[in-house]
């Protein structure tokens, strides 16, 4: 059940309705292994810089997460800011400093190297396949992308892709990638690509998985106030691959099961800013949530 991800650490500035927040805990491999903390303990790999709280690695240590994979390098930590409209669809990138991520090269531990289970984070395609060479065997690995990639980088992705088990994007971003207009068609596409899997997330209108043995589709589980958006992809990722990772195999119903622990997660990472919905749950809230979510469903 050993759960890789590779992907950043950072501090978020969001502006939202509700509020504005400076400094708080981000990035995606940061919402990845608290969510999937839930369900399998993650292992991560990252770098921060020196201005990076002791409080905040000690606290993603307490949740089971191995950090030992992060790298402490000269500079400052990854920072982000946004700021969403009252739609919560239009988000305006306010600035972007990698600091120390700008060169980041992912150095994956000995004993991290035995991952059956991997998640890239989205990264330039040429650093997720550095990090993903450096894991000996894994048994299902799946990769988070973006339309800057596609647009910068498509034969870098292109090369991904045939790594990979599973793509996980967003339906403009396989539209773009397969230069097709219909999902369905689109997601084949891709799939043609080198992927088993397409993993397409549809914010507000839910979630499908695709492959040649699965196609299901789920609706978003429905909250009624989101407080910030931000980090909601990479914690249903966290909440899938953790649930994959618990079971120990990749079967129909088991992917099934991790789509709806992924649409769970999400849907507590929006109600909180940073971690601090989705970071003070149980278990049992999820199975909780799960169950509800089941109930809609299901004839």
């Amino acid at each position: 059940m050993s759960l890789l991800v590779i992907g950043t650490l950072a501090y978020d500035t969001i502006e939202t309705v509700h509020d504005k927040r400076e400094g708080m805990l981000g990035g995606s491999a940061v919402y990845f292994a608290v969510a999937a903390a839930h369900f399998a303990p993650p292992r991560l790999v990252g770098v921060i810089g020196k201005d990076f709280q002791d409080e905040h690695l000690a606290g993603l240590r307490e949740r089971g997460i191995d950090c030992s994979g992060v790298e402490v390098a000269d500079g400052k930590t990854f920072r982000w800011g946004g700021r969403y409209e009252a739609d919560w669809n239009t988000r305006h990138t306010l600035f972007t400093h990698l600091n120390v991520f700008e060169h980041f090269e992912p150095k994956v531990p000995d004993a991290m190297r035995d991952s059956r289970f991997v998640f890239l984070a989205n990264a330039h395609p040429k650093i997720q396949l550095q990090g993903l060479q450096q894991v000996d065997k894994p048994e299902f690995v799946v990769a988070d992308t973006m339309n800057l990639w596609i647009d910068v980088a498509l034969d870098d992705l292109k090369n991904l892709l045939r790594h990979v088990d599973g793509l996980a994007l967003n339906d403009e971003e396989a539209r773009m990638l397969s230069g097709e207009s219909n999902l369905i068609r689109a997601a084949q596409q891709v799939m043609g690509m080198g992927p088993r899997y397409l993993i397409l997330k549809k914010g507000e209108h839910g979630a499908f998985v695709m492959g040649e043995d699965l196609h299901f589709s789920l609706p978003a589980y429905p909250v009624t106030e989101v407080i910030d958006p931000t980090g909601a992809g990479d914690s249903f990722a966290g909440g899938f691959m953790g649930a994959v990772a618990a079971q120990g195999n990749t079967s129909p119903q088991t992917m099934r099961k991790a789509m709806l622990y992924g649409t769970v997660t999400a849907s507590f990472c929006v109600q909180g800013f940073s971690i601090e919905d989705i970071g003070q749950r149980t278990r049992m809230d999820f199975d909780e949530r799960y169950a509800e979510l089941l109930s809609i469903v299901t004839v």
